[in-house]
């Protein structure tokens, strides 16, 4: 049986701060590069005040990764920033080639990776769509015969006519994925980048990869959300410092990847606090998610209360450190959030090993997979101490779901004289 995608003894390997020469580009690099280079530029001027083309870093962003996938499969690649999920898309889009290796695909290939690729700023919407469609491999002929169903599906049509330098990048990604979708692809790689768009249309987005996959389309699927990549894919591939660490069914890889991410920093915080929560002047060594009655759980009824514990330790004196515990819904919803402060409870000045405990009101969150954030501020949300990755947890309710928004109380009724 022939496979839809074969990656054998994957590996790229970066020479950071070395330009690279000589080598081919694709027309869709080319493109981009063009854009971004002048931006690059004022870039580094910006934070050396000088150009410093010295001192090389040397960088295996894929390591012998081999796998195979068969046509109709949907795949949730899933790992840490920087893991190599977007550098072995890059490669099997044809935008960079590997170092080392191979990769064989049989089919057409549509992808969606980076908010704008092959987009030129100052064409409309209209324009940009024939260029992006051009570059993805459409003719004209067929462009023309879908551009009315593109136009619809990204529900940007009063803005068609628009230079896309004044799209939001919400409104980039459905025209872009509007395109990649319409040229009914055998195979579909598609990025984070749809975390972009809003909730509303990232969930047709979804509904519309589940019609391609029915039509028998080979999906390849980037996302931090493992509620979505639960939702899509029946197989899910981790990678950790662009090797693969586990491949098998998405459940258990999912739950590999949680427990040995558990208490990482989070994503957008590594820029503020590094990457490295032990360095940070306070961190969360262990947490551990309750029932009210001190027991480990999961999953929570609607209406029950949770204890959360958090170990921590100070590496230095901290004075008046703001506790914060936050509950993001699968769909990256910020539901709420608890923390010291608000809540007037006095933290002193803290130094070493330590234990702080919050048990929450009754939970009267709808039904959904629901992750934890756990954040350590000064007083004043001025500095950010620490921002780390805690547990999943479940909410479960016969009927409420997000379909009723994100809580539910109950309210107090009267027939009206």
């Amino acid at each position: 049986m022939n496979h839809a995608i074969t990656v054998d003894g994957l590996s790229k390997f970066y020479r950071l701060g070395e330009q690279q020469k000589g080598r081919y580009r694709t027309l869709r690099e080319s493109i981009t590069e063009v854009i971004g280079a002048r931006l690059k530029r004022v870039s580094r001027l910006g934070r050396s005040g000088r150009l410093n083309d010295g001192g090389t870093t040397e960088h295996w962003a894929l390591r012998d990764v081999s796998f195979e996938v068969q046509p109709g499969e949907a795949i949730g690649i899933i790992g840490r920033n920087g893991a190599g999920k977007s550098t072995l898309l890059k490669i099997l889009s044809q935008i960079t080639e590997p170092t080392e290796g191979g990769v064989t695909l049989e089919g057409r290939l549509g992808s969606l990776l980076e908010v704008g690729t092959g987009f030129h700023p100052e064409l409309t919407g209209r324009e940009n769509i024939f260029l992006n469609g051009a570059i993805l491999g459409m003719p004209r002929k067929e462009i023309m015969r879908k551009y009315d169903a593109i136009v619809e599906f990204s529900e940007i049509g009063k803005f068609i006519d628009t230079p896309v330098k004044r799209y939001s990048s919400g409104m980039y990604v459905k025209l872009a994925f509007s395109v990649a979708a319409h040229m009914e692809p055998d195979i579909l790689l598609i990025d984070e980048v749809l975390s972009v768009g809003d909730l509303a249309f990232q969930r047709k987005c979804l509904d519309h990869a589940k019609r391609l996959k029915r039509r028998n389309t080979t999906l390849l699927f980037v996302s931090h959300n493992m509620f979505s990549i639960k939702a899509m894919c029946d197989r899910a591939i981790f990678l950790s410092e662009g090797r693969v660490v586990s491949d098998g069914a998405t459940d258990g890889v999912i739950e590999e990847y949680e427990r040995e991410s558990r208490l990482d920093v989070a994503g957008w915080a590594t820029g503020i606090v590094g990457s490295d929560p032990t360095q940070c002047p306070v961190y969360i060594r262990e947490f551990e998610l309750l029932n009210e009655d001190g027991r480990p759980c999961t999953l929570f009824q609607h209406g029950e209360r949770m204890r959360l514990r958090l170990h921590y330790t100070a590496r230095e004196l901290v004075k008046n450190p703001n506790f914060n515990v936050s509950f993001i819904r699968s769909d990256n919803v910020a539901c709420c959030n608890y923390n010291t402060r608000m809540d007037g409870f006095a933290t002193g000045t803290i130094d070493g090993h330590g234990v702080i405990e919050l048990i929450t009101p009754r939970i009267k969150l709808v039904a959904d997979l629901y992750s934890i954030g756990l954040l350590i501020w000064d007083h004043d949300y001025q500095r950010l101490h620490c921002a780390q990755i805690g547990k999943n947890f479940h909410v479960s309710h016969d009927m409420l779901n997000t379909e009723f928004g994100v809580y539910h109380e109950p309210a107090e009724w009267a027939w009206g004289a």
